[in-house]
């Protein structure tokens, strides 16, 4: 089952390897281990993303740095090309929301400056950008498959892709005590982080719908803009037909003027809402030590708010959202 669901999402991402792994955060850990050729040194991350993907490069011996999100949500790359200097060796962009970055940039900004990129592809299973998929850019990327991404098992689970034999080969010794899967002896240092092949046998049978699943949130995606793009107050994700992007909507997050007052409102009406990472960017944290200056950054942490996203949400019940987020802006409280 392991073996198939391997083959199945290489197959499906353009890939020329696939790893299962425990979760995307020892995948992003073991990508890095794999396929840098720095063993310390600063990796610039968003500080829109979740606390796994600087705790990955933390673990993996190098330093996270968190820059700016833009308008997007995605990494800045005005910031980010100003936070490199000697001690940077990659940069790791989030795929956040299940839409890629801006790619051909970041590309251009690795390029000229010899650095080297790792995709948190955690969020982003299927997703592209110019017709490529993301976690295919970088030298190696992870794909997160917990229950609540779009594709999720029935627990932990995650998958590294890349198009390195090198790196897979050492993955595969890394994801199971450093062992030869032929003769069984260890010939590395490594960790323990396997897919379960119970949990890839869920994943092959889910993963068989995976198409109409997406297709069915961008609708969501679609219906959600068509309903709120004249309220002034709000800032939306951009639309399902995006130019460059081809978005998968693992999450649809908004910009909301009055934001916890609105989040209240929509509670009283029985609608669900999220604020990603309980409301904190990686360098709010202050115990983490990542105490940065990024004034954007803040003002997103007091706007962003996730409304429903899944594809068992009926039409009606997209209506409902859309015409509770109406009337408070016509009614404030």
């Amino acid at each position: 089952d392991l073996e198939e669901f391997e083959k199945k999402i290489a197959k499906y991402t353009n890939s020329r390897f696939a790893v299962g792994v425990a979760n995307a955060t020892d995948g992003l850990q073991m990508a890095l281990m794999a396929g840098s050729d720095h063993k310390e040194g600063e990796i610039i991350i968003s500080s829109h993303t979740m606390v796994a993907t600087a705790s990955a490069i933390h673990f993996s011996g190098f330093k996270p740095v968190p820059v700016e999100a833009g308008n997007d949500l995605s990494i800045d790359p005005v910031s980010l090309e100003m936070a490199i200097n000697e001690n940077t060796v990659g940069i790791m962009p989030t795929q956040l929301n299940g839409r890629t970055c801006d790619m051909d940039k970041i590309n251009e900004i690795a390029g000229a400056n010899s650095l080297e990129i790792f995709e948190d592809a955690a969020q982003a299973l299927g997703s592209q950008y110019k017709g490529k998929f993301a976690g295919t850019f970088g030298k190696a990327s992870a794909i997160s498959l917990y229950p609540a991404k779009i594709l999720g098992c029935f627990g932990d689970g995650g998958i590294v892709l890349t198009q390195d034999q090198e790196i897979y080969n050492k993955l595969l010794l890394l994801r199971d005590h450093g062992r030869d899967s032929e003769t069984g002896d260890v010939v590395s240092w490594g960790m323990n982080s396997r897919l379960d092949n119970l949990q890839a046998g869920i994943l092959n049978f889910f993963f068989e719908s995976y198409d109409s699943v997406i297709e069915r949130r961008r609708e969501l995606a679609s219906m959600y803009e068509e309903g709120l793009k004249d309220l002034e107050e709000l800032v939306l994700p951009a639309p399902p037909n995006d130019g460059d992007h081809f978005d998968v909507f693992q999450n649809y997050e908004i910009r909301a003027q009055k934001r916890d007052e609105l989040k209240s409102y929509l509670s009283d009406a029985g609608i669900g809402t999220l604020i990603q990472w309980s409301g904190k960017a990686i360098h709010q944290f202050s115990n983490l030590g990542l105490d940065y200056e990024l004034p954007f950054t803040d003002r997103l942490f007091e706007d962003i708010l996730m409304l429903p996203m899944n594809y068992f949400l009926k039409d009606q019940e997209i209506d409902y959202i859309v015409n509770a987020v109406k009337s408070f802006y016509s009614h404030p409280k």
